[in-house]
């Protein structure tokens, strides 16, 4: 189901459509999507343990504040954007986190890309304290987050997904509903996987394709008119110079880096062993990640990966740093 913005337009924050938003992590989405909630109108408190962090989210606006009680005492809604289920679990928990400290009538929702088991604790969690909760993941990277084209994925009780659908309208391009709790996040995880094995399919293209003397190219743009088009392809194409916004373009320094990619495969691969689905084709990708991170370069780009493809392991565009 896709939610337009008529069927969305049943939410109970201030009446006059404006609010308070709290912010729990500014990084590379973080500061990008919140920047089109202050555009908007919205007012947008925000926290993060990375002082350049929140120092770039506060020149494009948001109100900082010195810790996650602070941010959520007075908002009309509660988004957290963090690397991993266990910085969730921490950030509602404990005296000092969302649940103990977010005023009565608020909405949370969690935009992070997270284990359904803390998708799962979260819903249980914030209904026992009595707030509405959505899983809400995205889907475009930080193209996306610049450009509010995002889509999110909702998964909640009908009632909660609606309020949340209106508040995120400007950040978003595409808003479905997904189902009930934890089908946002399931469907994040599955969408992930098939990324990040269509990126393995162009690090093998690319690579293949320049080895038998096709100009790049050339090559890009006959697949962009073909069957092996797809979203890895025309955003994070592994060859510098095709896409502008490509990681191949500034030294593979991280769009998405290779630590959350494996992250994010991780979860596939894991839910797919707990179901009994096989998945042959994202544990070669899984596996492509671990070989970046042995070597010290989960800090790139997850399309590094690349340079397994070559004969030699050098791939244009690319520079080793000096340690």
């Amino acid at each position: 189901m896709v939610l337009g913005q008529a069927e969305a337009s049943t939410r109970d924050v201030k009446e006059d459509t404006m609010a308070t938003i709290a912010w729990i992590g500014l990084g590379n989405m973080g500061s990008r999507m919140s920047a089109h909630l202050i555009s908007a109108g919205h007012t947008v408190v925000g926290v993060d343990p990375s002082p350049a962090a929140l120092e770039q989210a506060v020149a494009a606006g948001v109100t900082p504040a010195a810790t996650v009680a602070e941010a959520v005492a007075s908002a009309d809604a509660v988004i957290t954007m963090l690397p991993k289920g266990e910085h969730v679990r921490h950030v509602y928990a404990g005296a000092e986190g969302v649940w103990e400290n977010a005023q009565e009538g608020a909405v949370l929702f969690d935009s992070s890309t997270v284990d359904i088991e803390t998708s799962t604790w979260c819903h249980a969690g914030s209904r026992e304290c009595g707030f509405a909760f959505v899983d809400a993941p995205v889907s475009g990277g930080t193209a996306g987050a610049a450009d509010g084209t995002l889509a999110f994925m909702l998964g909640g009780d009908p009632g909660h997904v609606a309020r949340v659908s209106d508040l995120i309208e400007p950040m978003a391009g595409n808003i479905f509903a997904t189902g009930g709790p934890t089908t946002g996040i399931a469907a994040k995880i599955a969408n992930n996987m098939m990324l990040f094995i269509a990126q393995q399919a162009c690090a093998e293209g690319s690579q293949l394709a320049l080895q038998l003397g096709l100009d790049p190219q050339v090559f890009w743009d006959v697949v962009s008119a073909s069957s092996g088009r797809s979203w890895a392809q025309q955003t994070w194409y592994p060859v510098p110079g095709i896409v502008e916004r490509a990681a191949a373009n500034q030294n593979f320094d991280a769009t998405f880096s290779a630590e959350l990619a494996r992250k994010d495969i991780g979860l596939a691969v894991q839910a797919g062993a707990d179901l009994g689905v096989a998945l042959p084709g994202a544990q070669v990708a899984m596996a492509q990640f671990d070989r970046l991170i042995a070597e010290g370069l989960g800090h790139k780009d997850s399309s590094l990966v690349v340079k397994y493809s070559s004969p030699d392991g050098a791939v244009a565009g690319y520079t080793p740093d000096e340690r």
